[in-house]
């Protein structure tokens, strides 16, 4: 190729790379792919996962100007958050997903109907009816299908039922029932809705041709959740009339609401079992109660802090993300500034005496560069290997002497020759080559259990043999380290008198749940230096750990490890 003009070459290479550039700035990332992966989630029953990437989608169809989408992620979000029981948080996030959409244009109307569906739902549970109504007549006038009409007027019914408009109430369920597109599951729900506002109604009135209908409707269709419903009510309505019957619909309920892992039917079955059992049967079914209430009760509190966690640590990296492009758009503009500067005609002779100086020097600079980098990345890792395997080692040995009346010395000496021999490894750069334990889940308990005191319990749950088996050997190394630098911290920190760590191992992950009850600390103060360790570790893993911690509400780490 022949160029007669130098300076024609420069200029041309400059604005192409300037075209790239702005190509890259212009660049918006696609939001379908997490899009989907958030529904694959959902699909799996991971509700948690499913609401972190429904708003990272929503962030990414925020900045492509998607309205649509981005309404869609929030109304998945606020029925995650609604079905956990966040009614205050699922209503916020509702009421944002509306200023996406546009009550004029059909194409919106399926999410609109959706979405103020959801809004009555949380707004009923907090007991507010009359907004409840107005939110499920919003979702009736949007709704395109009516099949789906005959949802919304059970629950329009249900409402003016609790506030005890029983004449109203009959008169919807009877719209419901002679719907002609109303599904099977929705017309023994307006059945049995229908015979209770009777029955509230109407003295005389007797409800059990209804609810033995809609208990059969329920079982053919293999409705459990609506068959735990048909119980609940055939129960109460026996309860003064034959008490066996009663018997027999609460246990009924007690196996189904079991079967498909229904906390709140379970909760409701038993205290009806406990009520028309006999003493010594009601003394079971309560213990079984008490302890079923205590665990729903957690979940619940656990569930509304963790979704607000999620979605302001989403947002806090948004903000780090815009700040970092605002700075490389300045670098940027220099950068241009500057190439624009050394096209001048009058440099470019200079430019191709000087330009093998220059390169040469460029070049030995970033290799020294480089090489100072791996120094300090070097030492940087040693300093890590030094306080994760033998500080906390020794710390763990001194607690261990500290909080035993009478010490072993053989034991003491065994663990100290382990802190000694791996430390000495570490000097070779071996650490990460040890011996494959043989029984990793005894290993991992006595490890915990050491931190016990007379004022601290320390509880594992879920580590057995058959969990570890399988389990990478890179894994176990790094999850000793992890929980070894947690308990660590919570004998500084935390002034925990329980401490829960929990495994739990499926065909692709495990996942590790560990909570205390001590003091807490502020969101903005959770990850000192070993905590930021531990984080490391896990990404290394690609796992995923979430730090859930506040003021005197004790402290509580989730991590997610997957097998490939």
């Amino acid at each position: 190729m022949n160029i007669s003009n130098p300076l024609i070459l420069l200029t041309s290479i400059t604005l192409l790379f300037s075209c790239k550039k702005q190509e890259a700035k212009n660049a918006i990332p696609d939001g379908y792919p997490y899009y989907e992966k958030a529904y694959a989630h959902l699909d799996n029953g991971k509700t948690d996962s499913a609401f972190l990437v429904f708003n990272i989608a929503k962030n990414i169809f925020i900045e492509a100007k998607d309205s649509l989408n981005t309404a869609n992620c929030l109304i998945q979000m606020a029925i995650i958050q609604s079905d956990k029981r966040d009614y205050f948080g699922a209503q916020e996030t509702s009421l944002e997903a509306i200023s996406y959409l546009d009550q004029k244009k059909p194409e919106h109307f399926v999410y609109l109907s959706s979405n103020y569906n959801n809004l009555g739902i949380t707004t009923y549970q907090l007991n507010e009816y009359d907004r409840a109504l107005e939110f499920y007549n919003l979702a009736l006038k949007y709704s395109l299908d009516s099949a789906n009409n005959a949802v919304y007027l059970n629950n329009i019914g249900k409402t003016y039922h609790d506030k005890k408009e029983y004449q109203k109430a009959i008169a919807v369920f009877e719209k419901a029932i002679h719907s002609t597109s109303i599904k099977d599951v929705e017309l023994a729900r307006a059945l049995t809705n229908m015979a209770n506002s009777r029955r509230r109604l109407f003295k005389n009135y007797n409800p059990l041709p209804s609810f033995l209908e809609a208990l059969h409707i329920r079982e053919s269709a293999k409705d459990y959740w609506g068959m735990n419903s048909s119980y609940a009510h055939l129960s109460d309505y026996y309860s003064t009339v034959r008490t066996d019957s009663a018997l027999y619909y609460a246990n009924q309920m007690l196996q189904v609401s079991t079967r498909v892992k229904s906390a709140d039917d379970q909760i409701l079955s038993l205290s009806k079992l406990i009520r028309l059992s006999s003493p010594d049967s009601s003394k079971f079914y309560f213990e079984k109660y008490k302890s079923l209430e205590d665990s729903v009760q957690f979940a619940r509190s656990s569930a509304k802090n963790q979704f607000a966690v999620i979605r302001y640590e989403v947002e806090k990296n948004k903000a780090e993300n815009l700040e970092l492009q605002k700075d490389n758009a300045e670098k940027d503009y220099r950068v241009s500034r500057q190439k624009i500067l050394t096209t001048s005609i009058f440099l470019l002779s200079v430019l191709l005496v000087f330009g093998a100086i220059f390169w040469y020097k460029k070049r030995k600079q970033r290799l020294e560069l480089e090489t100072d980098a791996q120094i300090k990345a070097n030492r940087l890792k040693t300093s890590r290997k030094v306080h994760d395997v033998v500080a906390n080692g020794i710390y763990r040995v001194m607690a261990e002497i500290e909080n035993k009346d009478e010490m072993d010395r053989e034991s003491v000496l065994d663990q100290l020759e382990e802190v000694y021999e791996k430390s000495r490894d570490i000097s070779y750069e071996t650490e990460d080559q040890v011996l494959i334990e043989e029984d990793f889940s005894t290993k991992i308990s006595n490890l915990l259990t050491s931190f016990a005191t007379e004022d601290l319990i320390v509880l594992t749950a879920g580590s057995s043999p058959e969990l570890w088996k399988d389990v990478d050997q890179k894994i176990k190394n790094e999850l000793t380290h992890v929980l070894q630098e947690l308990m660590v911290n919570m004998r500084k920190h935390s002034q925990a008198s329980e401490v829960l760590v929990r495994f739990e191992k499926s065909s692709e992950s495990i996942t590790i749940y560990y909570s205390d009850n001590g003091v807490g600390f502020a969101n903005d103060s959770v990850k000192g230096n070993g905590l930021a360790n531990t984080e490391n570790r896990i990404e290394n893993l690609f796992g995923e750990i979430i730090f859930a911690t506040e003021k005197e509400r004790g402290f509580k780490v989730t991590i997610f490890i997957p097998f490939s």
